[in-house]
């Protein structure tokens, strides 16, 4: 199959694009809503979703009485009647946050056993939601938040810290709303799906392991201020036993899934290697353009035409030396480029399925066999730029970032190569 460079680049953005409205509420949520209660109802949320979705419950409800507030990330908000919405900082939190997170708390207090909380969770709420344990500031909390970015722990690692530091994750909030009945309806951004590590698990109970909590304390421990250091050391306190109510309404696996069935519409076989794979996004990128090489060289492990898809969330370790402007996804796709070195044949994508990788304005970016020649002709090395985490300089004075504007859901990367 001849594919034109211009169409294998059209073909990858429909992939992708299929994937991420396959996770847009306002076409999945309303499945999942539960009966609604005797008494009241009261929605709250927090994450780079949480307007959208409120947003959904409005009009999948339009007659029913309910209130509630919720808080997502900066530009990323959604018209709403009945139910409050709030904006804060991602990935690190800042007043606003802090803010929010007391009015949900105060929002889901002095409820009865007839009374409902739905709580509407997705990625990114973990920053966006707050309120620091006692003895804490919002400072420290930013400081912690700071580091663990920096350290190359993944996020199911971040997240065991941020529990521990939290008034509100851990299933803090799901306590402060007993004895109401509390159902969460989440976007999974995290690999594996686990309900504790979407923002946290503010409605489900802290079963992380203490042996590696305490491992990963340790790491970090001479970066840590002394006293955010005591209240990671000590023992979890016992929590009541809450059975939590708890709906997936949108994965990375359904998201890839979607992305599959768009490749065999466009006449592509697509193969999913995994939802959650992680690692260093460069070491992931050479892998990737290994199995590619496989492809295409021998058929192995499918016939072209062919697009491997992932999904999962990596990490770039900084290191202490200076760093320039880039993002996980686009730090992958360099390194797939520079080890594929102009093969033919073989583009590849990979973005945020938030529209924003890291903290740069790009969702991601497209690679082709001409990425290099284009790079090096613009005066660009781009092993160099790879080993200063520039990734998005250079994607971006090639134009070949993929710009989408916030998406308004969250399930996590994902990644295509497209073999013809």
């Amino acid at each position: 199959m001849s594919i034109a460079s211009e169409h294998a680049e059209t073909i990858l953005r429909e992939i992708f694009l299929a994937g991420v409205a396959s996770a847009d509420p306002l076409k999945v949520l309303a499945a999942y809503l539960p009966e609604r209660p005797k008494g009241r109802i009261v929605v709250v949320g927090a994450g780079k979703s949480a307007a959208v979705m409120a947003q959904a419950v409005e009009r999948a409800w339009p007659d029913v009485d309910l209130s509630g507030v919720v808080v997502t990330r900066y530009e990323h908000s959604a018209p709403t009647q009945r139910i409050r919405v709030l904006e804060a900082a991602h990935p690190v939190p800042d007043a606003s946050s802090e803010a929010a997170g007391r009015e949900i708390l105060q929002a889901v207090s002095g409820l009865g056993p007839d009374d409902m909380v739905l709580a509407l969770i997705s990625g990114g709420g973990s920053a966006l939601m707050a309120v620091p344990a006692e003895g804490l500031t919002l400072a420290d909390k930013q400081a912690v938040n700071k580091l663990l970015l920096a350290s190359g722990a993944n996020i199911h690692e971040m997240n065991m810290v941020r529990r521990r530091l939290s008034a509100v994750k851990g299933g803090r909030l799901a306590q402060a709303a007993h004895p109401a009945r509390v159902v969460t309806l989440a976007i999974s951004d995290v690999p594996g799906d686990n309900p504790l590590s979407i923002a946290s698990g503010p409605t489900v109970p802290d079963t992380a392991d203490e042996s590696a909590l305490h491992a990963l304390v340790e790491r970090l421990a001479p970066e840590l201020p002394a006293h955010v250091l005591d209240i990671l050391r000590r023992t979890r306190q016992q929590q009541e036993s809450i059975e939590p109510d708890f709906r997936m309404i949108a994965t990375p696996a359904m998201a890839l899934e979607a992305a599959a069935q768009k490749a065999r519409e466009l006449g592509v076989t697509p193969m999913i290697l995994g939802d959650a794979l992680e690692g260093e996004s460069r070491e992931l990128g050479r892998v990737m353009a290994g199995i590619a090489l496989s492809v295409r060289n021998h058929g192995h492990p499918l016939p072209t035409p062919a697009v491997l898809l992932s999904g999962g969330e990596t990490t770039v370790s900084i290191g202490k030396g200076p760093a320039g402007r880039g993002g996980r996804n686009t730090e992958c796709l360099l390194a797939i480029a520079v080890a594929l070195a102009g093969e033919p044949g073989i583009y590849a994508l990979s973005a945020d399925t938030d529209g924003i990788d890291g903290t740069e304005d790009a969702a991601g970016a497209i690679v082709t066999p001409q990425t290099l020649a284009r790079a090096a002709q613009a005066g660009l090395d781009a092993k160099a730029v790879l080993a200063a985490h520039d990734s998005y300089s250079l994607f971006a004075r090639l134009d070949d970032l993929v710009i989408t504007g916030p998406t308004l859901t969250n399930v996590n990367d994902l990644r295509a190569l497209l073999i013809v």
